[in-house]
């Protein structure tokens, strides 16, 4: 049975926490690794340069989206293909466990189910701009 009372606020701390991580990852690859460096390290996994970039802003604007409640369900869904794209491209071929040398699958794996839940529970409490009910129903 779910809490009607407290679901929202559950969201909601699962929404700040996953900004927050892709505010974390954003900044590792703008301040530790630096942009010219993230997109060398792109280059070298066979993608395109530019795909560093596009991945910073939708670190940055998927936290600010999940954080700040615009669209929040919407958000999430939306940041899931970013996410199994680093188990596809970086993460899948290290094994199971994010200690394994260069990070295995199991935490961007939990990362994308945990962005799942957030787009099927819904927005959570504290929206800027609300998703409503999904629109086959609840």
């Amino acid at each position: 049975m779910i809490d009607l009372a407290t679901a929202p606020y559950a969201i909601l701390l699962l929404r700040l926490c996953l900004g927050a991580m892709f505010i974390a990852h954003a900044m590792l690859k703008v301040r530790v690794f630096t942009i010219p460096g993230t997109v060398k390290y792109f280059q070298s996994l066979g993608l395109p340069g530019f795909f560093a970039y596009i991945t910073i802003a939708a670190e940055l604007g998927g936290a600010a989206a999940l954080i700040l409640g615009i669209w929040p369900r919407y958000a999430a869904l939306l940041l899931v293909p970013l996410m199994l794209g680093t188990i596809v491209t970086v993460h899948g071929k290290n094994g199971w466990l994010f200690t394994n040398k260069d990070g295995g699958w199991e935490y961007p794996a939990f990362w994308s189910a945990a962005l799942v839940a957030v787009f099927l529970m819904g927005d959570g409490y504290f929206t800027l701009l609300t998703s409503g009910p999904l629109p086959w129903g609840r």
